[in-house]
């Protein structure tokens, strides 16, 4: 869903003259249609997690999501499923890999979810450090897959990911969800297992998928289960001026 001017102002709590300002020094991702600007929600929260500006709460309020439960990661790696030895000498040739292993309905064009994988990658590195990564799509909806997933690689070889650190990549979590609040979901949950000593040694030596997802349970199993379905919400003004 595109966002307008005043949309983006209210979720970022700034002024509409600060997004102006933004988009004309380039530091806001913004879409051009006319002589009007355009936001992608998706977008707009990773830049401004990147940024590290509070948002609004309604930046997660998204009627796709309504009825629909979130699941854990470890059922989400499931899903994804768990791969090893993937082939590539550098980024591009990688994530090729990647995406060819990913299981994804027929109607996926995978040439674009590839592309898009890469678009994203050019604006910043996915690398988290300690030779980890974990690309994702910037819009998650485009995909329209009933549920999100996570695929775990390994690599052949490890390579060089732009990552912070400057350690090259060995394992990558390709995370994709069909929405914002089910990314943010599962991008939070994985973050708090990778923080786990038990789950990043499971990694490190790359254990079997079995032991992987076992691990994966037991670490996961100290946070607060998924949230249930969320209730229909009535629409915002936000939500009624896109």
């Amino acid at each position: 869903m595109k966002l307008a001017v005043k949309d983006a102002a209210g979720l970022l709590n700034v002024s509409e003259k600060t997004i102006y300002r933004w988009i004309a020094d380039g530091r806001i991702p913004a879409h051009q249609i006319g002589d009007q600007y355009r936001f992608n929600r998706a977008e707009l929260l990773e830049w401004a997690t990147a940024q590290r500006i509070n948002v609004s709460p309604e930046i997660l309020s998204e009627p796709e999501t309504n009825g629909v439960a979130l699941p854990a990661v470890v059922d989400a790696l499931r899903a994804g499923g768990i791969y090893y030895r993937i082939a590539g000498r550098d980024k591009p040739s990688v994530l090729r890999s990647v995406v060819d292993v990913l299981h994804l309905p027929d109607e996926v064009d995978r040439q674009f979810l590839y592309d898009v994988l890469l678009a994203r990658e050019a604006l910043g590195s996915t690398g988290i450090g300690d030779g980890i990564a974990i690309p994702h799509v910037r819009n998650p909806i485009v995909l329209h897959l009933p549920r999100p997933m996570i695929t775990l690689c390994f690599l052949d070889r490890p390579i060089d990911f732009g990552s912070l650190d400057r350690k090259p990549v060995g394992i990558l979590f390709t995370l994709i969800s069909p929405t914002v609040r089910a990314h943010l979901h599962m991008l939070s949950r994985l973050m708090y297992l990778l923080h786990d000593k038990r789950f990043r040694s499971v990694l490190s030596r790359q254990e079997s998928r079995e032991k992987i997802l076992e691990v994966a349970a037991k670490v996961e199993a100290s946070l607060p289960p998924p949230p249930p379905p969320v209730a229909a919400a009535k629409k915002t003004g936000t939500e009624s001026s896109r």
